[in-house]
Parts: structure tokens; sequence; C-alpha cells
């Protein structure tokens, strides 16, 4: 029996609502009608999506024509659209996919739907049927992909055909029925200038940081979620000359890298029998072994650290990854703990030894209150003093509060410190100007 018809007989689906959806049956009636027609008359792989769509939503018009049913054209058209993307698409969030200001989804069971649009959260009118409904598009999603969602596997991880990342989560772990979650994927990836415009950083930070990918220096973007550290990664890659040899690798693959040079490896969840696994931990290993000019880690999140800190300490110069963290501080904590969890008995002062030869830079991202991001802390990782790892902050963001009508309010500022590791960018015939760390340029 499928996880749906357990939920029936649960009573945990619910029916459709018609003060909530007056054509919630008329629209079921039409959709099934439909699904039928398809199976007699399949349609040739050549068609575009949009002609399919057409076709369909013509077909619908004319369903309800035949039913005499007595409704208003507009009202007609909607219900097409929406037999349409039920069919076809992904349901009633279809609209949104489509949405180039909204960045996020959360399907919070059937009733409850938000966007993050511009970095701030509001709740839609968006609504599915019932908890059923919903299923149906989870199920649609990951099948595709050879995943499987049930109540012995309630959580998943998966992508649509765009590339936008989407996790899904149903009872019995979730109360509120099944949850999805999707991230998009955009087409035209974020350049420098754009982070630029949008206040993320200043023209100086971006061309200091530019200059660190191109000598080569190990780089950590570290921050919370959301605030835009893959973002900054892909901003970052970018400035990696063509001429490299570019291996990726990460849960879901986000990063956009227009190189033309370019390797990107994807982990992959154990199958239905729990065997099959492939971790970052394994890729990263593998990496190693592909003659690799700069790896690009997506997150590290797990004992993959360690293995990332001994390519960076053996010759592989020029790493980028991002890691969950508060402050440039903690994410160094962090990075001791993960290396722990690699189950390698190694001493803190080693573990801590590893992490100041192998990283050049924390870049640290936060998202503020008004849905803005930006890098509050650019710092290098100078060595060890003692048992401690000892950073200096290059430039800093300073929040002096928020204005009237609710932005962060604060200025970019240089510390005045010159970087240790300027005898490293020399060497690359890289150089930069002095006046670049003074402080107020």
């Amino acid at each position: 029996m499928s996880l749906l018809a357990r939920l029936q007989q649960k009573g945990e689906t619910r029916t459709p609502d018609n003060k909530k959806d007056p054509y919630g049956e008329l629209k079921q009636l039409v959709h099934q009608r439909i699904i039928e027609e398809l199976k007699e008359q399949p349609l040739g792989d050549g068609i575009k999506e949009e002609e399919l769509a057409n076709t369909i939503e013509h077909r619908v018009l004319k369903i309800l024509e035949e039913m005499g049913t007595p409704l208003p054209r507009p009202d007609c058209q909607r219900l097409a659209r929406e037999i349409t993307d039920d069919t076809i698409a992904w349901g009633p969030i279809t609209p949104l996919l489509k949405d180039p200001e909204i960045s996020e989804i959360m399907v919070n069971g059937p009733d409850q739907v938000y966007v993050e649009r511009r970095g701030k959260l509001e709740r839609t009118e968006v609504k599915f049927r019932d908890a059923s409904h919903v299923m149906h598009i989870i199920e649609k999603i990951v099948a595709p992909l050879g995943r499987r969602i049930d109540e012995s596997v309630p959580m998943v991880d998966a992508r649509l055909p765009d590339g936008s990342r989407v996790n899904a989560v149903i009872p019995p772990i979730s109360l509120n029925g099944p949850v999805l979650t999707i991230r998009k994927f955009f087409k035209d990836p974020l350049k420098i200038q754009d982070l630029i415009q949008l206040g993320t950083l200043t023209p100086q930070m971006a061309f200091f940081l530019e200059a660190c990918v191109k000598g080569r220096l190990n780089i950590i973007v570290s921050g919370g979620t959301g605030s835009g550290k893959t973002t900054t990664l892909n901003v970052l890659s970018s400035f990696i000359p063509e001429d490299e040899r570019i291996i990726t690798i990460e849960d879901a693959a986000e990063l956009q890298l227009r190189q033309e040079h370019v390797i990107t490896l994807e982990s992959r969840p154990p199958n239905i029998e729990g065997r099959g696994a492939i971790t970052i931990r394994d890729l990263v290993r593998n990496a190693l072994r592909m003659r690799p000019d700069r790896i690009v880690v997506g997150e590290v999140r797990s004992g993959e650290a360690l293995d990332m800190l001994q390519a960076m300490n053996t010759g592989h110069d020029g790493s980028l990854t991002t890691g969950h963290a508060n402050s440039p501080r903690d994410m160094l904590s962090r990075l001791e703990t993960m290396v722990l969890m690699a189950g390698m008995d190694l001493p803190v002062r080693a573990i801590r030894e590893q992490i100041a030869s192998a990283i050049d830079l924390i870049i640290h991202q936060s998202r503020f209150k008004d849905g803005s991001r930006k890098i509050t802390h650019i710092t290098e990782v100078v060595g060890m003093e003692g048992e401690v790892i000892t950073l200096q902050d290059i430039f800093l963001f300073q929040q002096e509060g928020y204005d009237s009508a609710g932005r962060v309010r604060g200025r970019f500022v240089a510390t005045g410190i010159r970087p240790r590791f300027l005898h490293k960018l020399e060497a690359r015939d890289i150089k930069l100007p002095p006046e670049i760390f003074a402080p107020g340029y």
C-alpha cells in the first residue's frame, strides 16, 4: 500500500475544501479526463513544453464547454491554467517558480505557502487541494531522479530540471503534512558587479578578493543559512583563470561556473537497501586523483574537512569552500569539530596547526533583518600563537543601526592592516596598491 493510501486511511489527507476553492471537485474531474486522454493519445517526444501547455489548456476549455459549466470566461481560463500546471508542471507553485523576484519557496503543508522575495519572507495566497496534492508534486519531482520518499525514507534532497534545489519532508517526521522547500536556481548567476550594486561589498573589497583568488589563496566563505555563501562562492570561482582545470564537489549542484574546463561531481544518497552512498568525503579524495588545478567544495559539513585541509597543505592551493558559522573565529572551531568527525584521533594542537597552515582567508557573510546580505569580515588566518590560531581583519562592515524604513545602516571599512600573505600574491606577479588597505579609502 502506498504512503498516500495509508495517509488517507488514517484521515491525514484533507478533502477539497470547496469554501476555499469552489471549483475543487470540478478541477479534479477535468484533470482526470485530461490524464486519460493523454494516456490514450501520447504526444511525440519532440513537442515543446509551451506547445504541450497550449494544447492541454485548449482541451481543458473544450471539456468545460462540453460539460456545460456556467463559469465566467476569466474563471475558465484560470481553471485551464491551474489544471495545465498540475498536469505538466509543478501545480500551484508553478507561477512562483517563474517569478524572477522570488528566490525561495516554502510549502508548509497544503494551506500555507511562503516565499522569499528580495530577501524577505512573505505569505502567498497559493494553496494546494490537500496533503495528497502536495505529495503528488513531491513524487513528481523525486521519481525521475530515482529517489524515493515514504514512511521509511521521510526526507529527501532533489533538484528540478532547471537546477533548483529541493528538500521534502513528509509525515511522520513532519506534523504539518508534506513540507517542500525549493531554493531557486537562476540561469544568469550574479556577477561581482551585481554584488557591489546590492551593497554586499565595495569595489575595493572586490578588487582585493579577485587578487586573492587569482593568487591561489585557500579561501573559506562562512555565514549562516541563507546568508548568500553559495552566491559569493560562485562569484569568487568566476575569477579562476580559464586555463585551469576546476573540479567542483557538491551535495546538490548549484555552482554555475562559466569556465570551459570544469568537472562537476555530486554526492549520492544510499539506495533502498542502504548501500551505494557516495559522500562528499569520497568525492574530495577522488578529486585529488583527477589532476585538479582547483578544488571547489560547495560546503564542508563533516569529515571531508580533514581531506580538504590535507589537500590544501599538499600543493592543491587555490581551493575554495563554504561552511556554516556565526563568525570567522567560529568557523575555525567548526573546522576543528569537523576534522574530529573524520574519526582521526588527532591532538587539538595538530588540528589547529593544519587549519592555520591550510587556510589563508575567511570571508564571513551575514543576512540582516531587512533581508540584505553583506560581507561583514574579510579576515586573514595569520598562524599560531601558543595553542591559539591568530586572525586579523582586513575589511569589516561596521553596522550603525537601522533607518526609518528598516534598512540596515553602516559602512565598509579597511582596518589599515596589510595582509601577511601579500608576498604570495607578489610571487605570482599580483601587486595591490598600498592605499587599498588605508582606512577610509
